[in-house]
């Protein structure tokens, strides 16, 4: 494994929008994430912040500055490097994305179809294991239909960890949850950080997790305004 922060970002700027209707949502924001940290990105609505999730993730193509992911330059990366990073990678975002006609266990076993080294048998151990992790033994063959909203994020959230990635982007992971199930997820995402060194970068308006954040870093208008890092 390199020793390279896992995500690096420097000299980032981003626009949205071409010719007279461009407008710039990013800039010139510095960045390093260390390795096993959980790193919390506030500020208000159209602040930047999933924006800036979504370069660091490589879901958007940077178009001028630096963001270095896993040791890779983003800027300039093919589709090929793109799509391999992913699988390094786990996402949680506030729309669960299930699949509807799928069990929770089935749509966690989808957060294993990318790697496909792991037969069958396996991967439905793993999936099972993320489930119970996440509190959800007994709702393992239910469809998303007959789940809450707060269980379908669950679900969601076991899905992303499952493969085991190297780093993990959040976008609102608790919005859907109640206090006691959002500090269960948070706080296992923490301790990922400290037993095997799983990256986690969380967008949040939800200030009842800050205290189980290493980082919280604040944007307002697209710019760094604050940052508790030493």
């Amino acid at each position: 494994m390199t020793d390279d922060p896992p995500v690096t970002v420097v000299g980032l700027n981003h626009w949205f929008g071409t010719g007279e209707a461009s407008k710039q949502a990013i800039f010139d924001v510095n960045l390093t994430v260390k390795r096993g940290s959980l790193t919390v990105l506030m500020g208000p609505s159209g602040s930047g912040k999933t924006t800036l999730l979504t370069l660091m993730g490589c879901l958007r193509d940077v178009q001028d500055g630096s963001v270095r992911l896993l040791g890779h330059e983003l800027n300039g990366a093919d589709r090929a490097l793109n799509e391999a990073l992913r699988r390094r990678l786990g996402f949680i975002f506030q729309a669960h994305n299930l699949h509807g006609s799928l069990t929770a266990v089935q749509n966690v076993l989808m957060g294993l179809l990318v790697h496909g080294a792991l037969d069958h048998e396996r991967q439905m151990a793993a999936a099972r294991h993320a489930l119970t992790l996440v509190g959800l033994a007994d709702r393992m063959n239910y469809l998303p239909a007959n789940l809450s909203g707060g269980q379908k994020q669950r679900v969601a959230v076991a899905r992303a960890l499952v493969g085991n990635p190297d780093v993990v982007f959040a976008d609102e992971p608790t919005a859907a949850l109640d206090r006691e199930s959002g500090a269960t997820v948070v706080n296992m995402l923490k301790k990922l950080g400290q037993v095997r060194g799983t990256t986690t970068v969380m967008v949040t308006h939800d200030n009842r997790i800050l205290d189980l954040a290493d980082r919280v870093v604040t944007l307002e208008d697209g710019r760094i305004v604050r940052d508790t890092a030493p």
